[in-house]
């Protein structure tokens, strides 16, 4: 382990490289990682790095995000297999029949998307700044895509807006249920529950904090208290653990795991950077209008 992890620190830097990876890959690749965070921060990251190859560990779209914002530098992935299938989960066709339904209609495109369906929206969005940007539009009607759980966490917060909602979601989030939050709870009753928006509506419900990964994160080192139930993907336990020593973080009682994530293994870290392979490539088309959405997103969001 200690033999590969130097080896990629060494490639590093003959490959001007850095390191970007969300919170859900794995522990070893997050301790190789330069810079760890939410797909928000990890978007704006990529356009104040100065290395000319970002390596990223995560999904696809976040790959794609990246060589959106920096067309010159050389983006790569440790898997190209490791795609989000949320990202795919809305039709263009309904897109344009929104559009014509709807005069003054804005597509709000989540952030895990595909670079083809944010070409189709007017802003993108993360889960952290989703709330700020839609309050920020002068749009009466938004329709939300692709997830719909997060559309609909985000409707509760904006009610003087009329939203209209995409049938997608992210598996590991929905499979955190009331039920097994309400066992959770029962099984630790001092701890708070703390939940991303990607989970259905009843469970946002009954949080105590409702918010994205970093968020989650910053909430837990900031409270008093000493235990939570966390409801999100279980890889965001490392850094809780690394910023927490002393509290206690419990899962909701079964495994919230994303295998895409998991495909990213310090192996496919190192061969990446040796052969500056499974390089991100988008039409330059594609890419810039890609690029006006997420350009507003970042603008909007400060």
């Amino acid at each position: 382990m200690e033999d590969i992890i130097q080896k990629i620190e060494e490639l590093k830097k003959e490959r001007d490289a850095v390191i970007l990876a969300h919170y859900y890959v794995n522990d070893e690749v997050q301790d190789v990682a330069d810079y760890i965070g939410d797909s928000y921060y990890l978007s704006k990251i990529a356009t104040t790095v100065t290395q000319k190859t970002i390596l990223f560990c995560g999904v696809t779209f976040m790959g794609e995000s990246a060589k959106i914002l920096n067309p010159d530098k050389l983006v790569i992935m440790p898997d190209l297999a490791s795609d989000c299938p949320m990202a795919h989960m809305a039709d263009i066709d309904m897109i344009d029949k929104v559009r014509k339904e709807y005069e003054d209609v804005a597509v709000v495109c989540y952030i895990n998307s595909t670079a083809e369906l944010k070409t189709y929206s007017d802003v993108i969005v993360t889960s952290s700044n989703a709330v700020k940007i839609v309050k920020n539009l002068p749009n009466k009607n938004i329709f939300f895509i692709p997830d719909e759980n997060l559309g609909r966490y985000v409707a509760e917060q904006v009610p003087e807006k009329n939203f209209i909602f995409n049938d997608g979601f992210c598996h590991v989030h929905t499979s955190i249920t009331k039920d097994n939050l309400l066992k959770a709870k029962e099984a630790h009753p001092d701890a708070l529950i703390l939940v991303h928006p990607e989970c259905t509506l009843d469970v946002v419900k009954i949080a105590d904090y409702v918010g994205s990964t970093s968020g989650i994160i910053d909430y837990a080192t900031n409270s008093d208290t000493k235990e939570f139930i966390i409801g999100t993907e279980m890889g965001i336990l490392y850094e809780l653990k690394k910023k927490n020593p002393d509290k206690k973080f419990y899962s909701v009682g079964h495994r919230q795991f994303c295998p895409n994530m998991k495909r990213i293994t310090l192996e496919k870290v190192y061969q990446a950077l040796l052969n500056l392979s499974n390089e991100v490539t988008l039409e330059e088309e594609l890419r810039q209008k890609a690029n006006k959405p997420l350009a507003r997103m970042l603008t909007l969001a400060e």
